[in-house]
């Protein structure tokens, strides 16, 4: 489905402000990159209603919006699927909006935090090729994402990151590692913020490295709601401009 560029800002407009109006935030994870080892706790779960926007010199593309759904199947195991709506803004080709890829995953903490280790996890998770990928709503080929994340927290400060390795079938696509480390800090039990920094290996045949920065938060509006956002930008390669904003509730 093609839509006007009047009505894709109108759409963005009213999702983004519905985001922002009505949703809940994480402490760790979403809105950033990196993720962390942290698993949702048994028999508990979190949805996150986000709205995503990227920007390079090919044209912009985003989600519009998505639901990141969370919950805690076991002890230290946590379930995890993602899906939405996709659009995709090329100069040449105009605007598409449809449904995208689905995320499915499941994160696995094996070491818990003490006074002087961290805590670690892994969470693999699997890109299914639901979005069409001739209208650039998906890549067309089933993914896989093995990553390990670790974690340590001292008073209001935390710190965490890792690595992972994607698998990334395709015509003139490469497998990629992505690295990212964050800290932040609560200045209250209303607001964290935090940055992070962020490195890409190319994920296509003629594609460059990146290196990113991200800064972000999260406002707390009741124990059960917050509001989550983050901006960032390349230093070095493509230039991607990336924006974050959505809403979580947790259960």
């Amino acid at each position: 489905m093609k839509i006007s560029v009047g009505y894709f800002k109108q759409l963005f407009f009213t999702s983004f402000l519905s985001c922002f109006l009505f949703q809940k935030a994480l402490f760790a994870g979403p809105p950033f990159f990196t993720d962390d080892p942290v698993p949702v706790e048994y028999k508990h779960g979190e949805i996150i209603t986000t709205s995503t926007f990227m920007r390079d010199k090919g044209g912009s593309s985003g989600t519009l919006p998505h639901v990141d759904f969370n919950y805690g199947l076991w002890h230290e195991l946590q379930f995890h699927v993602l899906a939405g709506f996709t659009f995709n803004h090329k100069k040449e080709k105009g605007i598409t909006y449809g449904y995208g890829d689905t995320e499915i995953g499941a994160k696995y903490r094996f070491i818990k935090e003490t006074s002087w280790i961290p805590q670690v996890a892994t969470y693999p998770q699997i890109e299914l090729p639901t979005g069409n990928d001739e209208r650039g709503l998906g890549n067309g080929k089933t993914q896989l994402f093995l990553p390990l994340w670790a974690q340590k927290s001292w008073g209001p400060w935390v710190t965490y990151g890792g690595s992972g390795y994607w698998f990334n079938p395709g015509k003139g696509n490469k497998n990629w590692v992505y690295t990212g480390w964050l800290l932040q800090r609560d200045f209250s039990k209303w607001v964290t913020l935090g940055g992070e920094i962020l490195y890409r290996t190319p994920d296509k045949v003629d594609g460059r490295s990146g290196l990113g920065l991200n800064g972000g938060g999260q406002v707390n509006f009741t124990s059960s709601h917050h509001l989550l956002f983050s901006s960032g930008t390349d230093v070095y390669g493509p230039k991607h401009f990336t924006v974050y904003i959505g809403y979580q509730w947790t259960f």
